[in-house]
């Protein structure tokens, strides 16, 4: 139980709750919150999924501390592939798909591509990128970004932060750290100044041939997804920010 009670603490700390903070919103006393987290007490399975819940937990992170109490592990890992998944892959393949002419991706935790829809691919594929790699490779390589962007310098401030959240939810990914310190490292990140004033959104401005596309993008998930690589995939679909944008990418669909 020492372990289980080890994890649980930390997740609190992460989530920045006391122990009266989560006892009060798991309907659970603040002294069996201390009992659990020293080992004095032993959780039952609803136990751990209620303050796993509160604490908003990963699934597989869930996972873990179900196993560290001796309970089976009841979230699954299934690849997209799986015939289980036809109406997810189908749901995905009609959202992006109505999308065009707009670009719209699919990514995992770890920011690969998962799928893309014809505008997305073209795009992407100019920068080297396809279904399995990361779509932060490009921007990685030293001095490679500022090409790419008219205005890198906010959005890779704007990238390291989304990096750095992603991580620190998810109880700590090292990966998504070290990617978010060398976007900051980059000159033109690390010498952007913070404006007074943000805008209502921040659209990236790429380089596509002798023209330039401005883009900004809102985000899906599975709201209702229990399946730990399911609920780890976003929905990225892009908009034009400016009407020569628009008019770009309907004439190259």
């Amino acid at each position: 139980m020492e372990q289980f009670g080890a994890t649980l603490r930390d997740w609190r700390k992460i989530r920045r709750m006391s122990q009266l903070d989560l006892g009060l919103t798991a309907n659970v006393s603040a002294r069996h919150i201390s009992f659990l987290e020293t080992g004095r007490a032993r959780p039952s399975r609803e136990m751990i999924l209620q303050l796993a819940a509160v604490l908003d937990v990963p699934r597989q992170s869930r996972n873990t501390m179900l196993t560290m109490a001796g309970f089976a592990a009841p979230y699954q890992h299934q690849d997209l592939a799986d015939d289980d998944m036809a109406r997810v892959r189908a749901a995905i393949d009609w959202t992006i798909g109505r999308h065009a002419p707009f670009p719209a991706m699919v990514l995992d935790r770890m920011w690969r591509l998962v799928a893309a829809n014809d505008t997305a691919t073209t795009l992407l594929s100019g920068l080297g990128i396809r279904v399995g790699t990361c779509v932060l490779d490009p921007v990685l390589v030293p001095g490679r970004a500022a090409a790419m962007f008219d205005n890198w310098g906010e959005v890779g401030r704007l990238t390291a932060t989304r990096l750095r959240t992603e991580s620190a939810h998810a109880g700590g990914i090292p990966e998504l750290t070290a990617m978010a310190a060398r976007i900051e490292a980059d000159p033109a990140v690390a010498n952007y100044p913070i404006p007074a004033q943000f805008p209502a959104v921040i659209p990236a401005r790429y380089r596509f041939g002798d023209q330039v596309l401005s883009l900004f993008s809102t985000i899906a998930q599975f709201g209702s997804a229990e399946d730990i690589a399911l609920a780890d995939l976003r929905i990225e679909l892009m908009f034009p920010a400016d009407a020569v944008t628009e008019n770009l990418l309907r004439g190259l669909s």
